[in-house]
């Protein structure tokens, strides 16, 4: 049998988070996230992992407080679903997503949704997996889709206004971050260093409240890439990814 462990306050400091395990230079990120999940537990943030060395967890909360452009009622909003490598195809996911799908309901909320694409992209959620589930498609911004599991006929969840922008004024390349993701703080650091080196501008815009989050432009989960004023992507960059995408 699988055993799982939930975050708490008792216990955060001593328990990997999974994403970065053992990877020295996401050491900063690492704490980051811990301490951003640490102020998200009073909201009813949920961060359970396989009792394992391994990445496999799934991380939810409510929807009024979640840090991403959607808004709704008395629903719980999925940031992150994962079980990699050698633990797949072992019953992990779905017993992840059960869980989160029993405790939503004891809690007496009304759904529970995520984000998907309709062609499969990084930091995402598995559409094929959710629809497997009685999950549908309930609002979407061109590729990207917001799903939702519906316990009752409450009012489903949708995208803000301001996250179908998919553009802002600004023209430099411009990257939205937040410390949802323990990977993201080495990836900022390392392309600031090397805009500097090549002498180019790089924005920087750290979502690090719940009002920037409700109010990004664009689709938003931890990171999102701008270039001449258009959304380009949500993949996490580094200096040669950085390089691959201005190129093109």
């Amino acid at each position: 049998m699988n055993e799982y462990i939930n975050l708490t306050l008792e216990n955060i400091d001593d328990e990997h988070i999974c994403c970065a395990i053992g990877d020295k230079k996401h050491q900063a990120g690492v704490n980051s996230k811990k301490e951003w999940i640490k102020n998200k537990l009073k909201d009813g943030h949920v961060f359970r992992k396989l009792d394992a060395r391994g990445k496999n967890f799934i991380e939810y909360e409510p929807i009024e407080t979640a840090w991403v452009p959607i808004s709704g009622k008395n629903y719980v909003y999925i940031y992150c679903l994962w079980v990699a490598g050698s633990f797949k195809g072992k019953g992990i996911a779905k017993e992840l997503l059960e869980y989160a799908i029993k405790d939503s309901k004891k809690k007496g909320m009304s759904g529970i949704c995520t984000l998907t694409s309709k062609k499969k992209k990084p930091f995402v959620g598995e559409k094929g997996f959710f629809l497997h589930y009685g999950f549908k498609v309930v609002d979407e911004i061109g590729d990207y889709e917001l799903l939702a599991l519906q316990f009752d006929k409450s009012a489903t969840p949708k995208f803000n206004d301001n996250a179908r922008n998919m553009k802002i004024e600004n023209k430099d390349f411009t990257i939205y971050y937040s410390n949802e993701c323990p990977y993201v703080e080495y990836e900022v650091q390392e392309l600031s260093e090397y805009a500097k080196d090549k002498k180019i501008k790089i924005n920087f815009i750290k979502i690090d409240t719940l009002e920037k989050a409700k109010n990004a432009p664009c689709v938003f989960n931890n990171w999102a890439n701008f270039y001449k004023g258009e959304f380009v992507s949500n993949t996490i960059l580094n200096a040669n990814s950085f390089e691959k995408l201005v190129s093109k």
